[in-house]
């Protein structure tokens, strides 16, 4: 069985757009490398051609990833979700308790986290920490470091 995965709106883009990339440019460039190896004679030691033939097999391992994820793909609403509580999708200020470091982040599933972008995943040990708290709250995150202590300073979409 298939492991469901979450998507926002752009996330389900992104990942529309590599699948189209990979099939409609990456694809057809292998597949000449491998008949400009093929072209060159005896392909029992040509190392071009084992070469382009494992990218092949490379790429379409990755396009069948993709498809596979494609097909598991749920469209995450956040129309229905409650602003007062942490969820994905939620942007949430918090404040270090030790250090008074406010942070700012977003939510999002495992597949569209990004750090630099202040997206970080539901299921990391800071997401997991703040999921289903309010304003006002402290969560504890445990960390290699320890426990880390945040104060949930604000809640927006």
């Amino acid at each position: 069985m298939s492991e469901i995965n979450y998507y926002t709106p752009e996330g389900l883009d992104n990942l529309k757009s590599e699948i189209k990339q990979l099939e409609s440019i990456e694809r057809p460039k292998i597949s000449q490398q491998i008949g400009e190896a093929r072209d060159k004679g005896d392909l029992s030691e040509n190392a071009e051609y084992d070469a382009a033939k494992e990218a092949q097999g490379m790429l379409e391992a990755r396009i069948s990833k993709l498809k596979n994820k494609l097909a598991n793909a749920r469209l995450i609403d956040d129309s229905e979700i409650d602003n007062s509580k942490v969820f994905i999708l939620s942007t949430v200020k918090i404040k270090n308790i030790k250090n008074k470091m406010e942070l700012s982040y977003t939510l999002v599933a495992e597949n569209e986290a990004n750090i630099k972008s202040g997206k970080i995943s539901v299921d990391s040990p800071i997401g997991k920490g703040l999921l289903g708290k309010e304003v006002g709250e402290i969560a504890d995150i445990i960390t290699p470091a320890g426990v880390m202590q945040f104060e949930i300073i604000s809640i927006t979409r």
